[in-house]
C-alpha cells in the first residue's frame, strides 16, 4: 500500500515563518502543505498515458535500446538524473544510465531552437550506477556514481572532451551534486539508511581543473549547532566517509539536490522529506514532510526548480509516480502523473534554459524492465510570475 494512505497524525504548529523559496520570507507555515496545484487538477491520460494540467501536452524524445529519431544512437537504458544546457539558441539535455559497471554512462539529445532533435550521442561511458548528479558554472556535468566508493566524474554535455573522475570529491555512494557559485563550493548528497550531506571546497573555481584539488567536508550537528567538518580520508577505505567524522548529521537516503538563492534543496527517500540548506544562515530547515494530512508526495527523489517563479519540482521513485510542485507559498501539489507504469520511477526532471519544456524520465517505462525506459518532454504554459 501507498505510503499516502498509511500517513502519520501530524498537526502543524500555527505562527511558524515558511522557508519560501525566492529572497523574502513569508508568513506561513512550514512544511509545505497539500493545496491546489497553480495549473489546477491533471486531466486524463494522454496517448503516452500522462495526465497533465489543461494547456500543456507530452511527446516521447527516447526510448531505451531504440534509435533516437534523426540520428544513428541508441538511447540508454535505465534513464536516471539529468540536466539542460544552453547551446546557442538550442539546448542539451544529458541523462545518466543508472547500470551497474561497467555499463553506467551518460548520453546527450541535442535540441535545435524549435525543439527539434538534431543529434543524440554519449558523454561518458565505463562507469557504474550513474544515478544523479548536477550542473557547474561553466557548463560541465557531474555524474555521480551510487556505489559504495562510488566516484564523481566531470563530462562535458557537447561530448567533445573526455570524463574526467573528481577523486577528491569522495568515495562513497553519491547521489546528487550541486554547486554553490558564491561560496564556490559543490553540495553533495548520500544514498545511504544514515548518511551525510556534504560540501567539497576545491582549491580553484571555473574551468577544466576547478574540482581537480579540494577539501571535502561533512555537515555536523552537535548540540544543536551545525558546522562543517573536513573528511580525514575522502577514499573512504578502509573506513567509510560517513564513520570518519563524529556528530556527522545523518540523513536517511540522500537523493537529489538542487541550488538557488543561497539555498540548497535535496531530498531523502528514507524519510520522504525535502530540506533546505540555507547557506548564508548556516541553518537547516525542512521544506516538506509527509507526516501532514493529505500528503500526495512520496518517494521523493530527483528535484529542480523552474526558472521564474522559485517552483520545486519533485519526482517520485514509486507513490502515484507523479512529479510534484512546491510553490513559494509552501503548497504542494500534482503536477503530473504517469499511468501505467507503477514498476518504474520518475527521474531526471529538468527545464530547457527559457523554461518552456521540462524533460524527465520513466527509467523502466512500461516494461518494468531497465531496457524499456522512456524519456519525455511536457511543453505549456509554465508561468513566469507569481
Amino acid at each position: 500500500m501507498d505510503r499516502r494512505h498509511l500517513l502519520r497524525a501530524a498537526v502543524l504548529g500555527g505562527g511558524a515563518a515558511t522557508l519560501g523559496f525566492s529572497l523574502p520570507a513569508r508568513a506561513l507555515a512550514y512544511p509545505a502543505v497539500p493545496g491546489t496545484s497553480p495549473y489546477g487538477p491533471v486531466g486524463a491520460a494522454d496517448a503516452n498515458g500522462i495526465r497533465l494540467p489543461a494547456g500543456f501536452t507530452s511527446r516521447v524524445v527516447a526510448r531505451s535500446g531504440q534509435t533516437v529519431a534523426g540520428t544513428g544512437y541508441t538511447w540508454h537504458s535505465a534513464p536516471d538524473g539529468g540536466a539542460c544546457f544552453a547551446d546557442g539558441a538550442g539546448w542539451i539535455y544529458v541523462s545518466n544510465a543508472e547500470n551497474n559497471s561497467p555499463n553506467g554512462k551518460v548520453s546527450a539529445l541535442k535540441f535545435s531552437s524549435g525543439a527539434v532533435i538534431t543529434a543524440a550521442y554519449a558523454i561518458g561511458a565505463g562507469m557504474a550506477r550513474n544515478c544523479a548528479g548536477g550542473t557547474t558554472p561553466w557548463n560541465t556535468w557531474l555524474t555521480c556514481e551510487e556505489v559504495d566508493n562510488g566516484h564523481v566524474y566531470e563530462t562535458d554535455p557537447w561530448g567533445v572532451n573526455a570524463k574526467v573522475q573528481r577523486a577528491q570529491m569522495g568515495r562513497f555512494n553519491h547521489e546528487a551534486a550541486a554547486c554553490d557559485p558564491v561560496r564556490q563550493v559543490v553540495y553533495l548528497t548520500e544514498d545511504k539508511p544514515d548518511g551525510g550531506f556534504y560540501r567539497y571546497v576545491p582549491t580553484g573555481w571555473g574551468g577544466a581543473t576547478a574540482l581537480a584539488t579540494g577539501t571535502l567536508q561533512v555537515l555536523r550537528q552537535v548540540g544543536g549547532v551545525l558546522s562543517w567538518a573536513n573528511v580525514p580520508d575522502p577514499d573512504g577505505s578502509p573506513t567509510a566517509t560517513r564513520y570518519q567524522v563524529t556528530g556527522m548529521k545523518v540523513f536517511n537516503g540522500g537523493e537529489g539536490a538542487y541550488y538557488r538563492n543561497d539555498r540548497c534543496f535535496f531530498t531523502t527517500k528514507g524519510d520522504n522529506k525535502v530540506w533546505a540548506y540555507d547557506a548564508a544562515a548556516h541553518t537547516l530547515h525542512t521544506v516538506y514532510d509527509d507526516n501532514v494530512p493529505g500528503a500526495m508526495l512520496t518517494g521523493v527523489d530527483n528535484v529542480t526548480g523552474d526558472a521564474h517563479v522559485g517552483d520545486l519540482y519533485v519526482c517520485e521513485d514509486g507513490g502515484d509516480m507523479e512529479i510534484c510542485l512546491i510553490t513559494p507559498g509552501d503548497v504542494v501539489a500534482t503536477f503530473l502523473r504517469v499511468n501505467g507504469q507503477n514498476s518504474s520511477e520518475l527521474c531526471g526532471v529538468a527545464f530547457n534554459p527559457a523554461g518552456t519544456r521540462m524533460y524527465f524520465s520513466s527509467q523502466r517505462g512500461t516494461t518494468g524492465s531497465a531496457s524499456g525506459g522512456i524519456t519525455y518532454e511536457v511543453s505549456g504554459p509554465f508561468r513566469t510570475s507569481l
